[in-house]
């Protein structure tokens, strides 16, 4: 096949799902390393391909009262690619980029609007037969990259500025934080995309992790202050929440030793940063780790301990399922792998 010149991966949905759409730019780079890689992103996720060795250009989705300007982004994208792979597929993004005149066009063959794609992969990603990120790399099989990517070998690219390092570490020393010490980053929250650990769980986490002479950085958004503040038990917790935007947090990640997270963005980071991480997902299908857990060799994660069959959220709601995780068994698994992570400069 003709070797691409210009290549536009888009993904326009939320934090986690741009961590795990990042590796087919290597895989990209590795086959055609000649080739211009550009990412097309939502204004908000656009420091996560930023600085990124295998992406060459970041172009941020255009949008008028919360939805894609037909055309004001085809005036971007026209005539500028000569491939495109869809990894997050909407109607208006399928319409923008067949009236940009994108000759190859790759995106799932099941939604009604596949017409708009000529390149179709047929992958029902629901059903959760594999990982995320498993489905987006398949995707690249159209353009002739048969990759069996792992936890092992998979290559993220994602890196910190040096300006949002510096940044970080100034404010933390504000606050005393002691960088002899390890880090812990624990997000309570996680925007309703799963179902959390409850919150009075996660506190006995931290209380019991406060004693361990470890500094704990609790995180989280904006609307998530007074949750991440209910965690604070004593002067070597903090509650950093709505302090940082998404690059000073990714720098903020770079500095710990391990996160500890419910199913949300910031534990894709941390994966995609080499950091130990400890995670809590629950099990039915949409939201199981098998689908969305951290794709890292350096994870632990806890499921419910319900036995349960075709679990449902609504089920695992009604039977709070994810109150059965024993915080005890959380705190044990935090003081192992710290016992065995090097103490480095940060």
């Amino acid at each position: 096949m003709n070797q691409p010149k210009n290549i536009l991966i888009v993904r326009t949905d939320r934090i986690g799902d741009v961590i795990l759409s990042l590796p087919m730019a290597s895989l990209i780079k590795k086959h055609f390393p000649e080739c211009k890689v550009t990412f097309l992103l939502r204004e908000y996720t656009k420091p996560l391909a930023l600085n990124n060795p295998y992406i060459d250009e970041v172009i941020t989705l255009s949008e008028e009262n919360g939805k894609p300007s037909i055309s004001k982004n085809i005036s971007r994208l026209r005539n500028k690619f000569d491939a495109c792979v869809v990894a997050y597929p909407t109607y208006p993004i399928a319409l923008i980029l067949f009236l940009s005149k994108i000759k190859k066009r790759i995106g799932t063959g099941y939604r009604w609007y596949s017409f708009f794609f000529n390149k179709k992969i047929y992958e029902h990603r629901k059903f959760g037969e594999r990982h995320e990120l498993e489905y987006n790399v398949r995707l690249l099989q159209h353009l002739g990259i048969n990759e069996q990517v792992n936890e092992e070998n998979v290559s993220f690219g994602i890196s910190t500025s040096k300006e949002n390092e510096q940044k970080i570490k100034n404010y933390l020393t504000s606050q005393e934080v002691d960088f002899s010490k390890k880090i812990i980053i624990v997000h309570p929250g996680s925007g309703k995309s799963a179902v959390d650990l409850p919150a009075e769980k996660m506190r006995v986490i931290v209380n019991s992790l406060s004693k361990e002479g470890i500094e704990i950085l609790i995180t989280g958004g904006s609307s998530e202050k007074e949750l991440c503040q209910s965690l604070v038990v004593n002067s070597s917790t903090k509650n950093l929440a709505g302090m940082f935007n998404l690059g000073e947090m990714t720098a903020l990640i770079d500095k710990a030793d391990l996160m500890i997270a419910n199913s949300t963005g910031p534990i894709h980071i941390a994966a995609a940063l080499g950091k130990h991480v400890i995670g809590f997902y629950p099990k039915f299908t949409a939201a199981s780790p098998k689908r969305w857990g951290p794709y890292t060799v350096k994870k632990k994660i806890f499921l419910p301990t319900i036995d349960c069959n075709n679990c449902t959220r609504k089920q695992c709601e009604k039977l709070n399922c994810m109150d059965s995780i024993k915080p005890e068994e959380v705190v044990n698994a935090a003081k192992n792998i710290l016992a065995n992570v090097p103490t480095e400069e940060k």
